[in-house]
C-alpha cells in the first residue's frame, strides 16, 4: 500500500465512530422547538431542564434529566394520519392531520410496554395523564393542521394532542362538549416519568 492510500485509509477509520456516534442520537433541534418529549426515552438529543431557561416547563412543574425535541417541520415531516371528528366549538366536522403519537413517542425512544405513563402539558397549564395503550386504542395523533392549514399558536394550536370521538362509540355517546376531555391543545410537552426523573407535579 502506497503512503496516500494509507493516509486515505487511516483517515476513513477515524471517521467511523464519529460517524456512528453521529447516527446513534438525533441531532439537536434546528429552529424553534413545539414539542419536547421528557423522561424515561432513549433517543434524547438535548440534556435536563434548565430552570433558568425553561421557565414555562419549570413553572409547571416539569424536571427531566433528558429530552427529545420536534421542531414543527420534523413533525409534519412525519408520516400523517388524517381524522376528521365534529368540534366542541362549532359543532362541525373539521380535518386534523398529523402524526400518530406512537410515530412521536417511537421517534423519541419512548417504552413501548402498553402500561407505559404519559402526561400531556398545554401551555396554559392543562394537564392529561394516560397510559401508553390508552393513547393507542383512542387513536391519538399530534396534529399539527385543520382543513389543511397550520394550527396556529393563539388558535388550537400549533399542536393538538386529539383523537376522533365520532369514531369510539363510549365517546359519540356523550354531549359534544364532553368528548375531548383528554385532548390538549396547545400542546407542548409529553414527559414520560421514570425511576431517574422526577415526574410532573
Amino acid at each position: 500500500m502506497n503512503k496516500r492510500a494509507f493516509l486515505r485509509a487511516a483517515a476513513g477509520a477515524a471517521a467511523l465512530p464519529l460517524a456512528a456516534r453521529a447516527g446513534a442520537a438525533p441531532a439537536p433541534a434546528v429552529g424553534p422547538v413545539v414539542l419536547t418529549v421528557s423522561g424515561g426515552i432513549t433517543h434524547s438529543n438535548r440534556g435536563p431542564l434548565d430552570p433558568a431557561l425553561d421557565q414555562l416547563m419549570h413553572k409547571q412543574g416539569l424536571a427531566f434529566a433528558r429530552a427529545r425535541t420536534f421542531t414543527f417541520a420534523e413533525l409534519a415531516a412525519l408520516p400523517a394520519v388524517e381524522i376528521r371528528p365534529t368540534l366542541e366549538y362549532d359543532a362541525r366536522p373539521h380535518a386534523l392531520r398529523g402524526p400518530a403519537f406512537d410515530r412521536v413517542l417511537e421517534a423519541a425512544g419512548a417504552p413501548v410496554a402498553d402500561d407505559a405513563p404519559l402526561v400531556l402539558a398545554a401551555f396554559d397549564g392543562y394537564r392529561v395523564e394516560l397510559k401508553r395503550a390508552d393513547a393507542r386504542e383512542l387513536g391519538f395523533i399530534v396534529a399539527t393542521h385543520i382543513d389543511g392549514a397550520p394550527l396556529s399558536l393563539g388558535g388550537l394550536g400549533p399542536l393538538w394532542a386529539v383523537f376522533d370521538a365520532d369514531r369510539i362509540p363510549a365517546l359519540a355517546a356523550k354531549p359534544l362538549n364532553e368528548r375531548f376531555a383528554a385532548c390538549p391543545w396547545g400542546l407542548y410537552s409529553i414527559h414520560l416519568p421514570d425511576s431517574a426523573t422526577p415526574s410532573v407535579g
